[in-house]
């Protein structure tokens, strides 16, 4: 089963956009080895939108890859990003034509998926632009489903349709294996609070073999590329990283590879917190409680081996003292039951808690840990 847990890898779209080329893929494929995120679980490398000329051809009918920017063809590229035993991702958009105007697969889905399987591609995006105004947006995610089924390739279906028609309640019956179910991501913490909280009544709709993608992730992009506005700090992205793991979002790296930091690489391939994203049983974390106007959130990710993810949120501006009742997961006092910690982020052991996890916790920042059932 493709998607049994969320998945990882890179995508070009916000530090690139239509800056892409054969040489940069080959590039952030190198250190994607290189720096251990394979071995870590980024195992796509995506191609978004841009890649292809602004016509089809006039007598195959087919997208034909920027012969500027691919001038070996999008096959070769597949067959580099393969032979780093990495997984290769293709990009197209239901509607005529794509978000930046090239051509979509509107009209083309068999022929699209025919020709992305012959590329050897892995993965789809398939973005929602530019569609005629009398279309039924679901069947045209369920006619790209029917077309990648076909196509003679295992191919991962990413429905990126921003949220729209309910796409929560009927996305996963077509086929799909992970779904966009909000706008485009900004790199400024504002965007990454606002889109974390939208989804807070739809994350149990995800689960294995289809995740609720919260979009790709702007850890260690500091204001640079396509998306860039305004960027964040180090705190910020680390709080940004654990909620998409907690959220059990595919892990889509949006930064330059090549260009990583040592603590945005440190943060991405932290075992931890990767553990929480790709737990097995795929379970969506559940609200304990919330306040500061509803920017201060307590939530339990219930894991697989009698294990918790226990996460104070402050998204706030300002430093609050957050509490977690036990009573409010489950585990009363009279149980004689606590939780012992480990924090997530350093491996630390942080006691057993009992009643109550109470801390002061800084503006933008969080508290995150592995938790055990454990005698008080």
């Amino acid at each position: 089963m493709l998607s049994k847990t969320p998945p990882m890898g890179f995508n070009t779209w916000n530090t690139f956009g239509e800056n892409i080329n054969d040489e940069m893929i080959r590039q952030t494929a190198d250190k994607m080895v290189e720096l251990g995120l394979k071995d870590a679980g980024y195992e796509y490398l995506v191609i978004d939108d841009c890649w292809s000329k602004k016509e089809r051809d006039p007598v195959t009918d087919k997208i034909v890859p920027d012969p500027v920017k691919f001038p070996q063809g999008m096959k070769a590229v597949s067959d580099y990003v393969h032979s780093k035993g990495l997984k290769f991702g293709m990009y197209s958009c239901a509607g005529v034509r794509t978000c930046a105007d090239y051509p979509g697969s509107f009209d083309h889905e068999f022929l699209d998926a025919k020709t992305f399987a012959e590329y050897g591609a892995d993965f789809l995006k398939y973005d929602n632009c530019n569609k005629p105004e009398n279309c039924n947006g679901p069947l045209l995610y369920k006619k790209m489903s029917m077309a990648l089924k076909a196509c003679g390739r295992e191919i991962l279906f990413s429905a990126c349709n921003w949220g729209c028609d309910e796409v929560n309640t009927w996305i996963r019956s077509i086929g799909a294996h992970m779904y966009r179910s909000t706008g485009d991501i900004c790199d400024n913490f504002n965007s990454v609070r606002d889109l974390f909280i939208s989804q807070l009544d739809n994350y149990a709709y995800s689960a294995p073999g289809c995740f609720n993608d919260i979009d790709m992730l702007i850890a260690g992009m500091y204001a640079e590329g396509n998306v860039g506005a305004g960027g964040c700090s180090d705190t910020e992205y680390k709080t940004h990283f654990a909620l998409w793991c907690m959220a059990s979002s595919p892990l889509m790296i949006g930064c330059d590879i090549r260009k990583i930091n040592d603590t945005t690489l440190a943060l991405l391939k932290n075992k931890n917190l990767i553990r929480i994203n790709q737990d097995e049983e795929g379970r969506p974390p559940f609200v304990v409680s919330r306040h500061r106007d509803g920017k201060c959130i307590c939530l339990v990710k219930v894991l697989s081996d009698n294990e918790f993810a226990v996460m104070l949120a402050n998204l706030s501006d300002d430093d609050s003292r957050m509490n977690l009742y036990l009573e409010d997961i489950g585990l009363p006092v009279a149980s004689g039951k606590g939780l012992a910690l480990t924090d997530a982020f350093t491996g630390e052991g942080r006691g057993v808690a009992k009643e109550r996890i109470s801390l002061q916790v800084a503006a933008h920042d969080c508290e995150l840990f592995l938790a055990k059932i454990a005698d008080v």
